[in-house]
């Protein structure tokens, strides 16, 4: 009788330890928002893309956590934008990783901080995306910082003293950047001998690189993305012009253009937290997972949002977040979480204050033989 008792016992205790086990397992719905059509579309497909690799990375290693990967397709657009939040919403999902650009994010973000819905952009970089929004936090740097940060590192490396600043006025995410670096470099001893503008729909930069040229400048800076710039680049070369170019993180993705010759951007300098060149073992091996998955090399925004997923998971585990919690009781939770992690990646090491901005060290890199490099 003492041993069938003993065997019973036993019995619930093993029972026991596998519920405890089946309790812990947590299934994550998590819905990326982003342009995967449109203008746009080579942004939020390198963001979907990157997310998809930490995915089947976390699902694979069998741990506590199981994601369900939402995706949404807002166009770049402030309104479509909405109807693939709320798409994502009745899908199931917990908590955004989006949207990849600016404007639609401040939109959505801000019906998401009415709904109390937690986001976390891998690649919106306007201050306007996490104002007034306790609920929004980032992966990649502001754009005041990317503005402040470049012409340090110009003055810092004595790369010139004769600046062209080129940027498009309609644009908010061109526009922040180039605030803070012709403030900083005015501070720093840097002139700005030209300075141009243009729109979303300027195809023709003559105008713009003729004045840099005429004004003797030294470096040309280029707050954009990766398309207009790829017009200046052949608008210099056409005029023989030959300064140092100098980018952002949105001029990331230009050497994948179609039909740019891809030696016009020898020498062209940027600033970036990651570059798939690099011989760091994490970034290796992402870069060989998404060139067999996705037939291409990742520019940064896959890597911001690759980052972006393991992000979010490590304050899930933080704020005890569970499979059944509905995105408005998850919110807070992620709030606070967020800003009491580090999480070292593929594009640094980060952590987060109440603001929603990441602190992490800026790097810049130069387009050598067709690949990007890190400089020192």
């Amino acid at each position: 009788m003492k041993k069938l008792i003993a065997m019973v016992l036993a019995l619930m205790l093993a029972l026991s330890v596998c519920s405890a086990f089946a309790e812990e397992a947590v299934t994550l719905k998590i819905a990326h928002i982003g342009p995967t059509t449109g203008a746009a579309a080579l942004y939020g497909l390198a963001t979907q893309h990157g997310a998809e690799i930490a995915v089947d990375e976390i699902n694979a290693a069998g741990g506590k956590f199981t994601i369900e990967l939402i995706n949404e397709d807002d166009e770049h657009n402030v309104e479509k934008v909405i109807n693939a939040y709320n798409a994502a919403l009745d899908a199931g999902a917990q908590m955004i990783l989006g949207s990849t650009t600016s404007k639609p994010c401040e939109a959505a973000g801000a019906q998401g901080y009415t709904d109390r819905v937690f986001f976390l952009t891998p690649s919106a970089s306007s201050t306007a995306v996490i104002e007034d929004k306790d609920n929004v936090f980032q992966v990649c740097f502001t754009d005041p910082n990317q503005g402040s940060a470049s012409a340090q590192y110009i003055a810092d490396h004595k790369l010139g003293t004769k600046v062209a600043v080129i940027y498009n006025n309609a644009d908010v995410y061109s526009t922040g950047i180039r605030d803070t670096f012709v403030k900083t470099g005015a501070e720093l001893g840097l002139e700005i001998v030209s300075e141009e503008t243009f729109t979303d729909e300027t195809t023709d930069f003559t105008v713009q690189v003729g004045k840099a040229q005429e004004a003797g400048a030294e470096i040309v800076f280029l707050p954009m993305y990766y398309t207009p710039a790829s017009l200046i680049l052949k608008t210099a070369a056409d005029k023989n012009y030959k300064p140092i170019f100098f980018g952002v993180d949105g001029m990331d993705g230009i050497l994948s253009v179609e039909g740019f010759d891809t030696s016009l951007a020898e020498g062209v300098m940027l600033l970036t937290p990651f570059v798939a060149t690099s011989e760091d073992e994490k970034v290796k091996s992402f870069v060989a997972k998404y060139q067999e998955k996705f037939n291409e090399t990742p520019i940064q925004f896959a890597a911001d949002a690759y980052d972006g997923i393991y992000i979010l998971v490590a304050a899930a585990e933080k704020a005890g977040i569970t499979s059944d919690m509905a995105p408005e009781d998850a919110c807070d939770l992620l709030i606070e979480a967020m800003k009491e992690i580090e999480v070292t990646g593929l594009t640094g090491t980060m952590t987060w204050d109440e603001s929603g901005a990441v602190t992490k060290t800026p790097m810049a890199a130069t387009i050598v033989n067709g690949v990007y490099v890190f400089e020192d």
